[in-house]
């Protein structure tokens, strides 16, 4: 018998939608058989977590386990169907109508039984969840990946392009069995997106720091500036600032309606690492009367 769901992710009965998130996620991240390898407990507490998420993350479900019509592994609890003189208190040798009552109990069993005499009874399978770590470019330009299962075999998943952290991937009949012949559940991907080292996303943009050198930045210069789709060539204007911002139109994220977000490079200005004595000498001898510091004693 599986365990109650409220039990095994650590909530109570009354728990938002959200504390019940934030326990699987807390407890798959901590199971997942990718982080345990071998460690069969783990497997199996990984499969009770995920199956008490699938019944409890999903209102209609948990609606349905609350009012006791389905059990804790899902499956539909059967309907009662009681004889109706037993229901209303009576016997039913209590009359001579008694025993022609029970010419209806026939279709009441036909009803209840098969041909076979077994309960017969169709329940689609349930959902399965799982979670998929991706790095910033595969989540960006897309791919596929595989997702390793606790029973040993694995799960194809096609990454479409743009794919945000958090957002939750679908993919149909490839949950678990179901009951009676019913269609299996979809199996359903959490992706985590992690982080890159330059680029970050806000939307469907990309937004990126460039250091740039002080000639580039006086002079301007024709500069390689990297983009989730590789470099490309980008036109520094003269005299650009530290926090001038360019952008480089079409270069971000895919979007849902086939176009794609831009991305916006934040130039820096860098001195060199080792000193120039040549570069000292000008500066000294320049000595310009501006300073970036008048606008804050106005």
């Amino acid at each position: 018998m599986a365990a109650d769901p409220y039990t095994v992710l650590g909530v109570k009965k009354d728990a938002s939608p959200s504390d019940i998130q934030k326990a699987y996620r807390r407890l798959a991240k901590k199971l997942h058989p990718d982080l345990n390898p071998g460690d069969k407990k783990a497997e199996e507490q990984f499969k009770e977590v995920s199956a008490a998420y699938d019944l409890l993350g999903d209102p209609t479900k948990r609606a349905r386990f609350d009012r006791g019509e389905i059990d804790a592994s899902g499956a539909e609890r059967p309907t009662r169907q009681f004889y109706r003189d037993f229901a209303e208190g009576a016997s039913p040798y209590s009359s001579d109508a008694g025993f022609a009552d029970f010419a209806g109990a026939e279709d009441i069993l036909s009803h209840i039984f098969g041909g076979a005499g077994r309960a017969e009874m169709r329940a689609r399978g349930a959902d399965a969840r799982y979670n998929l770590e991706l790095d910033f470019l595969d989540a960006v330009n897309g791919g596929e990946r595989q997702i390793a299962l606790p029973d040993g075999s694995s799960l194809e998943v096609k990454i479409p392009a743009g794919v945000g952290d958090g957002q939750i991937l679908r993919l149909r009949g490839k949950g678990r069995p179901g009951v009676g012949g019913a269609p299996p559940g979809d199996a359903l991907i959490e992706i985590a997106v992690r982080p890159h080292r330059i680029f970050t996303r806000k939307g469907d943009d990309i937004h990126l720091d460039l250091p740039i050198s002080l000639s580039e930045a006086v002079l301007g210069a024709k500069v390689r500036a990297p983009t989730p789709s590789g470099a490309v060539t980008m036109t520094v204007p003269k005299w650009a600032n530290t926090g001038t911002v360019l952008r480089l139109k079409g270069k971000g994220v895919h979007r849902a309606d086939g176009g794609k977000g831009d991305e916006f490079v934040t130039l820096k200005v860098v001195l060199p690492e080792k000193p120039d004595p040549e570069l000292e000498k000008f500066v000294a001898q320049w000595r310009a009367a501006y300073s970036p510091r008048d606008a804050m004693e106005a």
